[in-house]
């Protein structure tokens, strides 16, 4: 189970130990909650339901009534500031966003709640970490690779990063070589297709693989 997580000190400092949020874009919501309890028997605590997801909100509460802070559970892919607080409703201790919209950030930062701002180019970083981003998101990560990180933490270097999109247990180890806290993994950790054919026990084992690949890459810790 997981420590006091209540305070937004220490929901940051999970994050960073942790290392992995899985970013989950659930077919419906019945499965979303199957998916989330294979991520959690494979050794995945960290936990974003994002707003793509149907019933997104419900199914946070839901999840929050079943695990509490055995998760860490947060909500993604907020588009629109009146999410921030209904997310906080919910049960979400984290949120985090594609993009770094300026009322959008201010109203996530509003929550007293972990924020993690989208950002791709050097400009939208440091627009995301002086506006109050916690973590700035790189996404997608895809596109520049952990070459891209490790560019960027030249000019920013203490601003932390945290990549989505591209993140897979064979490249891992240079994303955290680049020097970011924790990376968000979606389609290559959970699948939406694999819950439609109810193969939960290989997302069960994906996520034994990437928690395996992320405390070997970060020399033995998790």
């Amino acid at each position: 189970m997981l420590e006091e997580i209540k305070t937004k000190e220490a929901v940051l400092q999970k994050v960073k130990e942790l290392g992995l949020l899985a970013v989950i874009r659930g077919p419906s919501p019945e499965l979303t909650l199957q998916m989330v309890d294979a991520l959690v028997a494979g050794g995945v605590t960290g936990i974003e339901i994002t707003y793509s997801t149907p019933n997104a909100e419900w199914v946070v509460a839901e999840l929050h009534k079943k695990y509490g802070e055995q998760i860490l559970l947060g909500m993604g892919t907020l588009t629109e500031p009146a999410q921030a607080e209904r997310a906080r409703a919910a049960g979400a201790v984290f949120l985090v966003s594609p993009v770094c919209e300026p009322e959008l950030v201010k109203a996530m930062v509003a929550t007293g709640l972990v924020v993690m701002a989208g950002a791709l180019t050097p400009t939208e970083v440091l627009q995301a970490y002086r506006l109050g981003s916690d973590v700035v998101k790189v996404f997608p990560g895809v596109l520049g690779g952990p070459g891209y990180i490790k560019a960027l933490k030249g000019p920013f270097p203490t601003i932390p990063m945290m990549p989505t999109g591209g993140v897979s247990a064979g490249n891992v180890a240079d994303w955290f070589a680049a020097g970011v806290v924790a990376v968000g993994a979606g389609s290559e950790l959970c699948p939406p297709q694999l819950a439609r054919e109810g193969k939960f026990d290989e997302i069960s084992r994906r996520a034994s693989e990437m928690v395996g690949v992320v405390r070997t890459a970060r020399g033995g810790s998790s």
